[in-house]
């Protein structure tokens, strides 16, 4: 097939030799007894950098491979558009590629779609990326991450994707039903170390209730008010920036029509959670099985029936009714209720003041006298979601009211700006301050008290202050990116590597949006690009996102409904954990009904990669790396959205 010149020049750069043939224009003759490129990675951000901001990306290799590389980048057409050598080592990473160097594209700011190919002594190729504005770079993933929540609907009200499209949905049946008329539990007890059930069976109280709907957790199909209040407020936050999104505001009216589930008002209790993920002998719980979510409700059991907690599945309280509620769980609540209020006000005041109402109860049964060696319990058992602040979280929901009793005009506006400042100093004094994550969310809470402040000060705390501790939380992660190879600023080598680095994206835009302060622009732009496909693995770690993504998540709808090559409907937009401590992933899980699904890196294994006591795996069973939650990905959105502008 004879093709134009163009496009043979574009695959004959594909194949790293029309590089060194431009190379050899540009820095002089290329001789046949040379010895030949050593192959090399190129790591990009694949979803693309934002037009005017530092663009970085990373060769990876033997040093002296690198030491006489060059390389071009070449657009859609496969013309150079642009060319230079690799900027100076930024670290050593394993033994394989034991040389990381940085490639400047920062002087690339026309749109388009582009490639990095390598020559001189090295040879290899980046994955495509894009150069656009901020919202047509972002927008796109924001939307990705609501259908990732529409595929997490739990109940009657499911959102199957639309047929035929690119863009398409996993799609399942309408689930767990039997949550309708759930029954209430004891609180169930667990050894220390959250791994076994010490109750011989489930103890029910005799009270029901309906907590049908909500989202799954994770990949499995727990509910927990913990994680979904998070989310909740999250997309109620996004949704300031991106009103208009289709999809964006249903999807928080969906988590917040469960969180009001969750809350009863008339006996003052709170329930922290829909099903049970630790059992024993006598309870197999949604841990123990794998399969569709529409699965659980053709059960056949009676009670006594190991299996009768995986169909009838049992609700647990925050607290016994009218009794103080740990302070995490209750600050969060009400942040996302205050949050609900806020956004109703400038529509409808009626539902604001139900909204603003709700707040106000769940906050005021804040147990903010904890037992000191306690900690903060957000779930069953708490070692799912450990924790451990809540000055936060109280902080957080003190500046969300105070805010909607604003735009309400309600008398205890003061009251409560004093109490999220009071809160926010104690936070300050502690010594367990975090960045933002599920488990921390002074960053939001910081931001939104300054706004309630106004330019004042209560009990000691002002925005500086505030401003302050935003700058620590984005300093620990600069520190950090400063002695790693690819400049991440999490720590990757453990847990929640990923949503810790959208918190991070997060928090610097919040920060520069309060203070006008654009110092951590860079960096930002680079904790993104690390997450997206700049890391050492060159994958992105937002499914559908980029040219290499996890295509075999733990998840029982992706894993038995989806596309494991990418070609038909895929669980777009979640987010997974990413890479995790190698010995983490030692044993990974395995089902009977679950599909084999084992997805390597375009080019050798993804153990090639592995550096610096990390590893990451796209493996079905690998819970460690690829599994994806509903926190995980309400983070990510927030810090697209927020972005876009």
């Amino acid at each position: 097939m004879n093709l134009p010149r163009r496009t043979v020049l574009s695959a004959t750069a594909a194949a790293g030799l029309g590089a060194l043939l431009v190379a050899g224009s540009l820095y002089g003759p290329s001789f046949g007894d040379e010895p030949a490129p050593t192959e090399v990675a190129v790591r990009v951000d694949q979803v693309g950098y934002v037009r005017g901001e530092s663009k970085r990306a990373y060769v990876m290799g033997p040093a002296a491979a690198l030491a006489g590389a060059r390389f071009t980048v070449v657009d859609a057409g496969g013309d150079v558009v642009t060319a230079g050598r690799p900027g100076p080592s930024t670290g050593r990473w394993n033994a394989a590629y034991p040389s990381v160097r940085t490639i400047d594209l920062s002087a690339l700011d026309t749109d388009g779609t582009y490639r990095v190919v390598m020559g001189g002594t090295a040879s290899g190729r980046s994955p495509a990326f894009r150069v656009a504005r901020a919202r047509e770079l972002m927008t796109p993933l924001v939307r990705d991450n609501v259908r990732f929540l529409q595929a997490q609907r739990d109940g009657a009200d499911v959102r199957p994707g639309a047929a035929g499209t690119r863009r398409q949905a996993l799609r399942h049946g309408p689930s767990h039903l039997a949550d309708r008329d759930a029954a209430v539990h004891a609180a169930p007890e667990y050894d220390e170390e959250g791994t076994e059930l010490l109750d011989e069976g489930l103890n029910p109280t005799g009270e029901r209730v309906d907590v049908s709907g909500g989202w799954f957790d994770a990949g499995d199909f727990l509910k927990f008010t913990g994680t979904t209040s998070y989310a909740v407020a999250e997309l109620l936050l996004a949704e300031r920036d991106l009103p208009d999104l289709e999809g964006l505001s249903a999807e928080a009216t969906h988590g917040l029509t469960w969180l009001d589930r969750m809350w009863d008002e008339d006996s003052g209790t709170l329930y922290a959670q829909v099903g049970i993920g630790v059992g024993n002998d006598a309870v197999r719980t949604d841990h123990d099985v794998w399969r569709l979510p529409e699965a659980d409700d053709r059960l056949d059991v009676s009670p006594g029936d190991p299996d009768h907690a995986i169909k009838h599945r049992p609700v647990f309280r925050a607290a016994e009714p009218g009794e103080p509620i740990g302070a995490a769980l209750a600050g969060r609540v009400a942040a996302a209720f205050a949050l609900a209020a806020q956004r109703a006000a400038g529509t409808d005041e009626e539902e604001a003041r139900d909204w603003l109402e709700k707040a106000a109860a769940v906050y005021a049964l804040a147990d903010t006298d904890p037992d000191p060696g306690a900690a903060p319990l957000t779930a069953f058992p708490p070692t799912f979601y450990p924790e451990d602040s809540w000055q936060d979280d109280m902080e957080f929901a003190g500046a969300e009211l105070a805010l909607a009793a604003r735009e309400l005009g309600d008398e205890r506006e003061d009251g409560w700006t004093d109490d999220a400042a009071r809160w926010a100093g104690a936070y300050l004094d502690s010594d367990v301050r975090g960045t933002l994550g599920v488990a921390d969310v002074s960053a939001l809470a910081h931001v939104d008290l300054a706004v309630a402040l106004d330019g004042g000060r209560a009990h000691g705390t002002g925005a500086e202050e505030l401003y302050e501790d935003l700058r620590r939380q984005l300093e620990d992660g600069v520190a950090r990116a400063g002695h790693d190879p690819f400049r991440a600023g999490a720590v990757y080598d453990d847990f929640d590597a990923v949503p810790h680095t959208f918190g991070l994206v997060a928090t610097a835009r919040l920060y520069a949006r309060a203070t006008g302060d654009t110092r951590y622009a860079a960096f930002a732009g680079r904790q993104r690009g690390w997450a997206l496909g700049a890391n050492a693995w060159g994958t992105s770690f937002v499914i559908g996102a980029g040219e290499v993504y996890p295509h075999c998540p733990e998840h029982p709808l992706a894993n038995l409904r989806g596309s494991h090559d990418g070609t038909g409907a895929i669980l777009r937009g979640a987010v997974v954990n990413g890479p995790n401590a190698a010995d983490k992933l030692e044993e990974l899980n395995s089902f009977p009904t679950m599909k084999k699904c084992t997805a390597a890196p375009p080019q050798g294994d993804w153990t090639d990669f592995d550096g610096r006591g990390a590893r990451y795996l796209d493996d079905v069973g690998a819970w460690q790396t690829v599994e994806p939650a509903l926190d995980f990905t309400s983070t990510a959105l927030l810090a697209f959205t927020l972005t876009t502008k």
